[in-house]
């Protein structure tokens, strides 16, 4: 075992057990193993299965679908982090002739380009890769459906453009690149784009009866990006952490965060479901909890990543059949069992290694017309803004270094925050992207825009 099963209380393992052998036995999988990944390695194992004598474990290979294009999506990013390539390129610029050029890197990563959701017939992820030799056999006549960039449209063939690209900007396969830089690196051996023993083998259940038909196992060719590879929970549980943390090896835990963030426009229906995509992984909102991941299917295979950040949890879920068991909802189970059983214990508050007094003067209470804000210096050196009373526009600050600050996220994402002092140097109030925030709620000694009538403040007359 890669993991010491004690690191969970006895309860919690239970729990995890019964809710993974509820899956396979409803579910009707003739396998399922799950693993449970906290502090950036796994704690826990666990395996149901319908053969007798030795059942898998964390080292058994089982497909895992469209998880790859999380590895596609990592390689890319990868390029961006080089200077080779800008998300916001179009296609064109780096891979030309394809007939979808106008579509943009994050477009394709966040499945916005347009593009079908499948290749021409026949069924590609039961017939060979040899079908379809070359990228204009993926793509077809008409690969467009959707105007570039209005709709998220999920789509295979524009992972295996993607993996195109990385071949291009590479000078070799897409292989071979993963193996080199993502891998190796992370210690992922068992990770393959053909199966390597042990592997479990792939099966559909019948609908209507007890019975199971094996399934065939087609090398993918040229879409292999968009889901080829085999893998284990023991890996997986490596990369999950790679996903939460980062690794520099690799790439850094700011881009692995950028992956993180909702990247396509929702459909209706995903604002209702609370789901998202961001750049080569899936978002969804589920019990009050921000889950991110990739859910992959093969005929004869089912796989989940489920990932949640805040309660430092994610799982791993993979089933052997074509379908069957709920794998995404019994992987958002797995985190809820471990985070509401054992909730993450946070680090002991630390003060500031430093206090400069010029930002020491920021914090406080600050009034942005009549809302009521309060800035607060972080011991991470960050400055966060909020406000007092409800819910309301809110961020944090990153320092410049020449006494401005940059907001990073929510609607001062970018935006820059600039303390402005009078002739005598006290200061006088903040800019915030044009906003005035004051001491008092319009302050006359403050250029508040469209001043500030003279009579002051009144009650009713």
């Amino acid at each position: 075992m890669t993991s010491s099963q004690e690191e969970l209380l006895p309860g919690t393992r239970r729990a995890l057990l019964h809710r993974i052998a509820v899956a396979q036995a409803e579910g009707r999988a003739p396998s399922l193993v799950a693993a449970v990944v906290r502090g950036g390695r796994a704690v826990w194992h666990g395996a149901r299965t319908s053969v007798d004598g030795h059942g898998p474990d964390e080292t058994v290979q089982y497909r895992i679908g469209s998880i790859t294009k999380t590895f596609t999506a990592v390689l890319v990013m990868r390029l961006r982090d080089e200077g080779l390539l800008d998300l916001g390129d179009p296609l064109e610029k780096h891979l030309p002739g394809t007939g979808v050029g106008e579509a943009t890197i994050a477009e394709l990563l966040a499945h916005t380009a347009g593009l079908a959701a499948e290749s021409p017939a026949p069924w590609w992820e039961r017939t060979p890769g040899t079908l379809r030799p070359e990228l204009s056999d993926v793509l077809g006549e008409h690969p467009l459906l959707h105007p570039v960039g209005r709709r998220h449209h999920y789509s295979n063939p524009g992972y295996t453009v993607l993996g195109a690209l990385v071949e291009e900007l590479r000078g070799a396969s897409w292989e071979e690149v993963l193996r080199s830089e993502i891998l190796e690196p992370l210690g992922l051996h068992r990770t393959s784009t053909q199966p390597n023993a042990p592997h479990a083998g792939g099966w559909a259940v019948h609908p209507w009866a007890d019975a199971i038909l094996p399934e065939p196992l087609e090398d993918l060719g040229r879409m292999a990006p968009a889901g080829q590879l085999w893998s284990t929970t023991g890996d997986l549980a490596r990369f999950a952490a790679f996903l939460v943390a980062g690794d520099d090896r690799v790439l850094s835990a700011e881009s692995v965060q950028e992956m993180r963030v909702p990247a396509a426009p929702a459909e209706a229906a995903d604002v209702l479901d609370g789901t998202a995509y961001g750049l080569g992984l899936q978002i969804q909102r589920r019990e009050g909890r921000l889950l991110v991941g990739h859910s992959g299917s093969l005929p004869g295979f089912l796989a989940n990543l489920t990932i949640s950040v805040e309660d430092d949890v994610a799982t791993v879920v993979l089933a052997n059949c074509t379908s069957g068991p709920l794998l995404g909802a019994v992987g958002a189970d797995l985190v809820r069992i471990v985070a509401e059983a054992e909730p993450r214990i946070p680090a002991p508050w630390m003060p500031l290694r430093e206090v400069d007094p010029a930002v020491l003067e920021l914090a406080g209470q600050w009034y942005w017309g009549t809302n009521a804000f309060a800035l607060r210096v972080n011991a991470d050196g960050l400055l966060a803004l909020a406000p007092l009373t409800g819910s309301g526009r809110r961020a944090r600050f990153r320092a410049n270094g020449d006494g401005t600050w940059t907001g990073l996220e929510g609607y001062f994402a970018g935006e820059l925050l600039r303390p402005v002092r009078r002739a005598d140097g006290d200061l006088s109030h903040l800019d915030l992207g044009s906003f005035v925030f004051t001491r008092q709620p319009y302050d006359p000694e403050a250029p508040v825009p469209g001043g500030v009538d003279p009579e002051g403040w009144r009650g009713i007359r």
